[in-house]
């Protein structure tokens, strides 16, 4: 299973938020961690302040933070909010998506229990799970240089 590039960068953008030290950011600074486009991010930040998981202060001084808690912030939730329940196979779309084994089909009982496991999996982490490793994963995203930059 694969996961499209927008649930990617909305969890990349959540490690950068926390992880950063300050807890402040801009879109520009998260792109250039992770070499991506601005613009890719701009979609990406919109939806998660939305969903309440960043907020977004502007003016002088002014970026994005989380808005709860890393602790608060399920993973499984989060992944399953960004893929919006996109089929992962033309017969899980309504109506069967035209498929002729519809209904007789064992794969497709298959696919399901597989993307069930992997929510069950993500259930059980944490945003504050995924950076246990806070000081590398600063290093790797050079999140104190930009700091001191600023």
């Amino acid at each position: 299973m694969r996961l499209n590039a927008f649930t990617d960068y909305s969890l990349r953008t959540l490690i950068y938020l926390a992880v950063q030290p300050e807890g402040l950011a801009t879109r520009a600074q998260i792109a250039a961690a992770y070499g991506v486009s601005d613009n890719h991010l701009m979609k990406v930040v919109h939806f998660l302040g939305k969903a309440g998981l960043i907020e977004t202060l502007r003016g002088r001084g002014g970026g994005i933070r989380l808005g709860r808690p890393a602790a608060d912030i399920r993973i499984g939730a989060l992944v399953r909010l960004c893929e919006d329940d996109a089929p992962i196979v033309e017969c899980f779309e309504e109506g069967g998506g035209g498929c002729r084994i519809d209904g007789m089909c064992v794969l497709k009982r298959a696919l399901y229990e597989a993307r069930e496991a992997m929510y069950a999996a993500l259930d059980r982490y944490t945003l504050a799970d995924l950076i246990l490793n806070r000081d590398a994963l600063a290093g790797q995203l050079g999140v104190i240089a930009l700091v001191r930059a600023d």
